[in-house]
């Protein structure tokens, strides 16, 4: 599709929006984003200040733009959906902050004193130092690996999204004044006693769910086994052959399935232990990994991991069977929970009995000064979900820093 052409398709979507006075797709969204606002702004000609209006309501509305569930959220919600087509939001949003990102110039406010530091870049940390370098904080990114991005980076393959995305959001939080410290895992050597006494005045996590769930079952250090969450990392390291099979059926499930077919595997299956009806992936990842050519294997429960392949028992017969299937290779994808480097080593942090950092809902948490949000607090979600969370964990920063006594100039 030429540019012209899926211009012309953008804008015969959003002719079809009712401009309801109640907009569903509104209430539908995690982040409240203003559509129908966004639709009437672009058809009249104002694509720059419907630009604007949805990156200050969501710094990453070109990233959940291309990532999010949309027929879950906004167009799920969208009144056209019971009998017809519903708005290609998704679309619509994508193209007016594309052209947004393209368009503004991004400046260093006047500084208001404060110092905020951010673990982690993914996109409750990159969300949250977009939002408070804006009104003039001074932001400190620290990110444990080469690249900002976390999850959108190092979780998302690249069919889905364009990391030079990720690029031009580096460069405009340094536009911003944002010091990003990258290859330093805070923690152990780094502290948050160190940030504190540093002059951080508010300390943010958002370090995401990196630490993959193990099955329990025997087989699972092998080396032709691996956690899916550390392949699409690095797919291209991999050697897996031409059969892989991938154990699970969430959304991550589909993206490492779909990125192996893509790097050369003739034989992808997904394995899951219950029926198509109950596999968390959504509908619409479920379809695209069909057409990708992934088979599923259901109601099929692994009991071991060979060299050869996996020994399983099948669940949908009133008399289990016991089967065998053949892989070259097999990836574990069952969930993630968050690594506990930054809780072991210092105090006043606990781990919830699911692994996940505690912090009420406004994303504050039993240490005084730290916050946290994203997926490291609720397990893994949505883009568009982390971004609303760490919206209510700035208003959260910013009472609590309004309460801090004035700072005195060193001399």
């Amino acid at each position: 599709m030429t540019k012209e052409n899926k211009m012309q398709h953008i804008i015969n979507s959003a002719q079809t929006c009712l401009d309801c006075k109640k907009p569903r797709c509104q209430t539908g969204c995690p982040v409240g984003t203003p559509i129908a606002e966004m639709i009437r702004l672009f058809l009249s000609g104002d694509i720059k200040e419907a630009g604007e209006k949805v990156f200050e309501n969501n710094p990453l509305s070109i990233i959940c733009s291309l990532v999010c569930p949309h027929e879950k959220h906004c167009e799920g919600h969208c009144i056209l959906n019971k009998k017809s087509v519903p708005v290609n939001v998704g679309g619509i949003e994508n193209y007016i902050s594309t052209y947004y990102m393209n368009y503004r110039e991004f400046e260093k406010p006047t500084p208001n004193g404060r110092n905020l530091a951010i673990i982690g870049s993914g996109p409750a940390g990159i969300s949250l130092a977009m939002m408070m370098a804006m009104k003039g904080y001074h932001v400190t990114i620290y990110e444990g690996n080469e690249q900002i991005g976390g999850v959108l980076r190092y979780g998302i393959p690249d069919f889905r999204l364009d990391k030079t995305i990720l690029d031009k959001i580096e460069v405009n939080l340094k536009k911003l004044g944002v010091k990003i410290r990258k290859n330093i895992m805070i923690g152990k050597h780094i502290t948050l006693d160190d940030m504190q006494r540093d002059g951080f005045d508010a300390i943010f996590i958002g370090t995401g769910v990196w630490a993959p769930k193990k099955l329990g079952i025997k087989g699972e250090s092998l080396g032709n086994v691996h956690f899916a969450i550390d392949y699409l990392k690095t797919p291209k390291a991999y050697e897996l052959g031409k059969k892989v099979v991938v154990i699970g059926a969430g959304n991550v499930a589909m993206d490492v399935a779909r990125t192996v077919i893509r790097n050369g595997a003739n034989d992808v299956s997904i394995m899951y232990r219950k029926g198509e009806e109950d596999m968390p992936a959504e509908k619409i990842e479920k379809d695209h990994a069909k057409i990708d050519g992934v088979k599923f294997k259901l109601h099929s429960l692994p009991l071991e991991l060979t060299e050869k392949g996996i020994r399983y028992i099948t669940t949908n017969q009133e008399v289990n069977e016991e089967c065998f299937e053949e892989a070259d290779s097999i990836l574990v994808a069952i969930s993630q929970t968050a690594r506990d480097l930054i809780v072991k080593n210092n105090t006043g942090l606990s781990l919830g009995e699911n692994g996940l950092l505690q912090s009420d809902e406004n994303g504050i948490t039993a240490r005084k000064g730290v916050f946290a949000s994203g997926d490291v607090v609720t397990g893994a979600r949505t883009v568009v979900e982390a971004v609303a969370f760490s919206k209510r964990v700035a208003i959260s920063i910013e009472e609590f820093i309004s309460n801090l006594p004035p700072k005195t100039v060193a001399i």
